[in-house]
């Protein structure tokens, strides 16, 4: 009777824990399907975007608490090649910031760097043109981007290749011309050269170059093993060939050099499996695995914003240290985009919902980052609400540098207009303009486009023209053909309408 008790007893055990493993694995299949098809989506998302935007190639990963759950590539990772693997290196570009920020509040915590400290206790040769406001600057400053050193006093030196040691600290020397745009402290401007001094200071306190600190108390740790400071070593490892955008038409540039003299502030190489761990750790409390690079604490300093960031009249959040910070729908992200002139990415984390994804692209131009910065905020924003924003600047951005083309094109057409009136004018008096309509119609407002053109040679002649040729070579070719001759033709016409018009009539 105990016997046929106890069959009857763990058959019914037996029974009910099939059910409900059955129930479990059917729920966990459906999560997988759901999972596979959102990725699927979004995979779909990305493809369509570098379609559009003639991306050669892209490397995706996407992150959720602590495991890394979707790594795709796109394309090709140099021409006739392969996709991007996940091991692939890319340049990050200005994701760099980020990890130098990581660095610096790794030093913060071992009680050797002050926050509040002025920048001089750590590099006491450091000086602006006004050595009085120099002074007042903190690395407090540098980090949220608020020091008063100009956007343009960073981007002058990416166009210096000077690959020798110390070419941080020249480059950073060379800031004792530089006047602050504002007081330190006052108002947010993003300038490499923040970040470029945050290297220096961490030179200055650990006693390790850059390239070494990152690679032993960063990269290390977190299995970062495609990741270097090195461009020799990552094409050794398969570096992903960049290109350049020519009137939004993609073409390689295997040979760029990098701007070492830049390192600390965009020039690090990374793949995307390897940026995938970073943010694993950032959103797990500086933990990946077994190692712990900071504390959960001064993550959260990372993601402060605190400085109110409005570029270009649109607002971007706020900048807290190497992040922006803002709202995805309802959900809070923190992110940041990269650009060099052949390559472009992008990185967001969700903290709320413990996901990451990070976006890396083998193509650059100055006007790629807002547009590979939205294909990015798509992605992040399928992550939160499974549903990508609209376009905004991959709409028109692409027409705008298209159109470059039409500027030559209509200035030989109105030289061939102004040329065959001329003609009839000197053939039919009658025709002549007189009074207002000759210095309005004919001298005054012909001059407008010429000289609007010509206007684009200032930038291209100035301390930025090393700078333009390589984030924006068509403009910067544009700019010096056809504003040079808006220039000569602005005169050489308004010369020849006068004289024609005073000629005596036959």
């Amino acid at each position: 009777m105990n016997t046929r008790r106890r069959l009857t007893r763990s058959l019914l055990i037996s029974g009910a824990l099939a059910v409900t493993l059955g129930a479990i694995s059917k729920t966990a299949l459906t999560r997988a399907k759901a999972s596979r098809f959102s990725y699927d989506e979004l995979d779909a998302y990305v493809q369509r975007q570098m379609d559009r935007l003639r991306i050669p190639g892209a490397a995706l990963a996407i992150v959720d608490g602590e495991e890394i759950v979707h790594l795709r590539g796109f394309g090709r990772a140099r021409p006739g090649g392969e996709a991007p693997s996940p091991q692939t290196p890319f340049p990050i570009g200005s994701l760099t910031k980020s990890l130098t920020a990581v660095a610096v509040m790794q030093l913060v915590e071992a009680g050797e760097i002050d926050l509040n400290a002025p920048v001089q206790r750590y590099l006491p040769w450091f000086r602006t043109a006004d050595a009085q406001a120099a002074a007042q600057i903190t690395v407090r400053h540098l980090l949220n981007q608020t020091s008063g050193l100009s956007t343009a006093s960073g981007w002058i030196p990416l166009a210096s290749f000077d690959g020798g040691l110390g070419a941080v600290d020249r480059q950073a020397r060379a800031l004792s011309a530089v006047e602050l745009s504002h007081p330190a402290g006052a108002a947010f401007e993003y300038s490499n050269s923040n970040y470029n001094l945050l290297g220096l200071i961490v030179e200055a306190v650990s006693g390790e170059a850059y390239a070494h600190y990152v690679q032993d108390h960063i990269f290390t740790p977190l299995a970062m093993r495609h990741s270097t400071t090195s461009q020799a070593e990552a094409k050794q490892d398969g570096l992903a060939v960049g290109h350049r955008y020519w009137f939004w038409f993609p073409f390689a540039a295997p040979s760029l050099p990098m701007p070492r003299g830049s390192l600390p502030s965009g020039q690090l190489i990374a793949s995307s499996e390897d940026m995938a761990h970073y943010l694993i750790a950032l959103l797990n409390g500086g933990r990946y695995r077994d190692a712990q690079i900071l504390s959960e604490a001064s993550i959260d300093e990372l993601h402060r914003g605190v400085a109110e960031s409005v570029e270009m009249g649109i607002s971007m959040g706020t900048y807290g240290m190497g992040w922006y910070l803002g709202e995805v729908g309802e959900t809070k992200v923190a992110w940041h985009t990269g650009t060099v002139p052949d390559f472009s990415s992008y990185m967001a984390l969700l903290p709320e919902q413990q996901k990451g994804v990070v976006l890396l692209v083998n193509a650059g131009h100055f006007m790629m980052n807002p547009v590979i910065g939205e294909v990015g905020e798509g992605v992040t924003s399928s992550l939160a609400s499974d549903q990508p924003g609209a376009a905004r600047f991959a709409g028109f951005i692409p027409w705008v540098m298209r159109t470059l083309l039409l500027i030559p094109l209509l200035q030989v057409i109105g030289v061939a207009h102004t040329l065959r009136r001329l003609r009839r004018w000197r053939q039919d008096p009658t025709s002549r303009p007189s009074g207002r309509r000759k210095w309005g119609l004919h001298v005054l407002l012909p001059l407008i486009p010429n000289v609007l053109v010509a206007l684009t040679l200032v930038p291209t002649l100035g301390p930025m023209r090393g700078f333009w040729s390589l984030f924006a070579p068509d403009f910067s070719w544009i700019a010096v053909i056809s504003g040079g001759f808006a220039t000569i033709w602005a005169i050489l016409r308004t010369g020849l309408v006068l004289g024609t018009l005073r000629r005596p009539e036959p």
